[in-house]
């Protein structure tokens, strides 16, 4: 059962019972019988005032008097007097679609019927929740009114508890904070999920000159729980390889040998490489010791602690292992954390039902759980990081006055006394969507544009499903609304939010993007009811902005491409090459590129990278200075390393010191023979998923 309902008298049923008395007093003029003198008499007699006509064909004369009442005639005379047949019903309806003749009658009438429905029934109906086993959820109450009577002592006691919640949250997260210092290495250094040591494409400079030193150092680090799910989400190049929605972890001990040292690759995510090698626990975080081993090869595969590492089979400049035998305390209170929260949550939602005493207090706690705990921003600096959500969360508790006071929760919650089901569907929805990162974290969507969709792989087919729940959910929600005949107010505010979303579909050189708090806010306004299944979503999508806020703050909802694309390709064309000279020898060998002219003067200069390092970037500018520039690349391989490793090229044009697109990877084999690379990734036309006009226009935008 959802709920029980109550009854509510409609404007248009007091309507109807303000009209009965003017029809019983015309039928009781018809049916009476007498003059005027004998009604006069009768009615004196009676001491009711009530007149009596004598002859229902009489008409009553009206006195001279000022106040005397209008003329009336019988029901019977009126009847007679109108001798024209009734008008037919499809011709009253026609008048008033007088402008709208061309819609066939079928068409009119099926509108006006779903027109009548919307309005819902006569006497609308206001849903409540009737508590299963009251005496059960009535006990909380009746026990703290027994024990604090008066509303000042039951004040005091929620200020005392929620001093005592923000304490013990404090003292937890103090201790998390306290790291003993690893010997010969000092105190570890916290660092995000995403932290490495090499920067993609070339942002490490030629020759990797900006992301040295490549060996003989190292550092104590921390790593935060829950690093194993930080994917690349945009392709990363590992020689001819692409890596996407996955841990960026190239490297590690092999498959069948425990008891190697692991190697990773440089640009390898360094908290993904500590749970790979095991030095940190995934669910709890840790500490260990980082040490550079300059230039190592043939980089291994395995599956180790949830994450499958990369294969490389080439060599790279800058390589790290973990130390061995490191002792150290760190570790991440983030469960801890939540569990305190949950608690001092829940015992609020149970004892408490004044909506407003719980609403507030449960919405700070939750936020500043999330924001610190469950899923912090990635700043690695405590006081930054409390800088940061306080800034966010000021305008995020305007906003939830705003969804108290005018989006439903206050209806939804007003005269809720079933404490238990409050807390297990409000309370725990909401929990559930302040920590999406790991309640719908098996959802294979991260983001809501057409090129996440589109790339990620499962994305459509999942986007599909929720469409579909969505649909069932919102039928049901539908009828609710017109039971309690607000039904067509709703559709009036919905169709205002469409036609606001589409405008911002169509604006020119912006896009839409439905972030977590938006979409809390749109369909908050759906569950305004109190009903079992609103307050389960309510708490949902309150749990979902929370988490939105929170951990991406308050992102605009129109961006424009640049914005959203991140370390996407840009869409850029791609130099073309001519089939590369090879010489092959004993003790030298060497292949020579050649490329045609860039396709726009915006480009003047072209990057190659080999083994995802630069090696070569010349300028060919009508400069003086650029004149004697090499029109072409030449790469040798000397003494030991002929023969020895395959090697990956990939070439790109530059706009002053930044980079365009890169192709995909040719390949020089160990043999010496030449594969060509695959096209792409870039695409030579407009891309409307990102929004991406020409090439030569863009080019000259992001210059300016």
């Amino acid at each position: 059962m959802v709920g029980t309902q109550d009854g509510a008298t409609s404007p248009k049923s007091a309507h109807q019972a303000h009209q009965v008395p003017q029809v019983q007093d015309l039928e009781s003029l018809s049916s009476s019988s007498g003059s005027d003198n004998s009604a006069s008499s009768s009615s004196s007699s009676s001491g009711t005032g009530t007149p009596n006509v004598a002859n229902s064909a009489t008409i009553l004369i009206a006195t001279d008097h000022p106040d005397a009442p209008l003329p009336e005639i019988t029901l019977v005379e009126a009847l007679e007097a109108d001798s024209s047949p009734p008008t037919p019903r499809f011709i009253q309806d026609a008048g008033s679609w007088k402008r709208w003749k061309w819609v066939p009658y079928p068409v009119r009438r099926s509108i006006v019927a779903v027109i009548r429905w919307a309005h819902g029934p006569a006497t609308p109906q206001r849903f409540r929740i009737k508590p299963l086993f009251p005496n059960v959820q009535y006990a909380p109450i009746l026990l703290l009114e027994k024990k604090f009577p008066r509303l000042r002592h039951r004040l005091w006691l929620l200020f005392f508890w929620i001093a005592i919640w923000i304490i013990t949250f404090a003292l937890v997260m103090r201790k998390e904070l306290d790291v003993d210092e690893i010997p010969g290495w000092g105190r570890p250094v916290s660092i995000g999920c995403g932290a490495a040591y090499w920067n993609m494409d070339n942002g490490c400079g030629l020759n990797g000159m900006q992301c040295r030193p490549f060996t003989d150092s190292g550092f104590a680090f921390k790593c935060p729980a829950n690093c194993a799910s930080y994917q690349a989400l945009n392709p990363r190049a590992v020689g001819d390889q692409e890596v996407v929605y996955r841990p960026l972890v190239v490297g590690g001990p092999p498959a069948t040998g425990n008891d190697i040292t692991p190697v990773y690759r440089g640009d390898s995510y360094l908290c993904g490489s500590a749970v790979h090698a095991g030095v940190v626990s995934n669910a709890h975080g840790g500490c260990g010791v980082v040490r550079l081993i300059g230039t190592q090869r043939n980089f291994s595969s395995s599956y180790r602690n949830g994450i499958e590492s990369i294969p490389f089979d080439s060599y790279f400049p800058l390589s790290f292992t973990f130390e061995e035998g490191v002792q150290c305390s760190a570790k991440d209170m983030r469960w801890a954390l939540l569990a305190i929260s949950v608690v001092f949550s829940s015992v609020l939602s149970v004892l408490i039902t004044s909506p407003t005493l719980f609403f507030f207090p449960v919405f700070t706690g939750i936020y500043w759980t999330v924001g610190l705990a469950t899923d912090p921003a990635n700043i690695t600096d405590v006081p930054s990081l409390i800088s940061r959500e306080l800034g966010s969360f000021l305008p995020a508790i305007l906003v939830a006055w705003v969804m108290y006071d005018h989006m439903g929760i206050r209806r939804s919650l007003t005269g809720l006394t079933a404490q238990f089901e409050k807390t297990v569907l409000w309370l725990g929805g909401c929990w559930v969507g302040a920590l999406t990162n790991y309640t719908f974290d098996f959802i294979p969507i991260q983001r809501l544009t057409p090129h996440d969709l589109q790339q990620q792989p499962g994305a459509r087919a999942a986007l599909a499903i929720i469409i579909v729940v969505l649909t069932i959910i919102t039928a049901s929600q539908v009828w609710f609304f017109r039971q309690e005949g607000r039904l067509v107010r709703y559709l009036k505010f919905y169709t205002l939010v469409g036609a606001g979303l589409i405008l911002c579909v169509i604006l020119p050189d912006l896009k839409l993007r439905i972030h977590h708090y938006i979409l809390a806010l749109l369909l908050l306004p759906g569950t305004s009811m109190q009903t079992r299944p609103s307050l389960l979503y309510q708490g949902l999508l309150v749990g979902l902005f929370i988490n939105g806020i929170a951990r991406w703050g308050w992102d605009p909802v129109l961006q424009t491409a640049y914005a959203l694309q991140g370390d996407a390709q840009l869409g850029s064309p791609l130099p073309a090459l001519a089939a590369p000279v090879i010489s092959l020898g004993t003790n030298i060998s060497s292949i020579t590129f050649m490329w045609g002219k860039p396709p726009g003067r915006i480009y003047d200069g072209i990057s190659v990278l080999v083994n995802d390092v630069e090696r070569f970037r010349t300028y060919f500018s009508d400069d003086e200075f650029d004149k004697n520039a090499p029109s072409n690349f030449t790469w040798t391989r000397e003494g030991e390393e002929v023969g020895r490793d395959n090697e990956y090229f990939r070439f790109a044009w530059m706009q002053g010191y930044k980079s365009e697109d890169y192709t995909k990877a040719g390949v020089w084999t160990r043999e010496g023979e030449w594969i060509a690379m695959a096209p792409g990734p870039s695409r030579v036309k407009k891309r409307g998923s990102m929004g991406v006009v020409g090439e030569e226009e863009e080019g000259r935008k992001r210059l300016s």
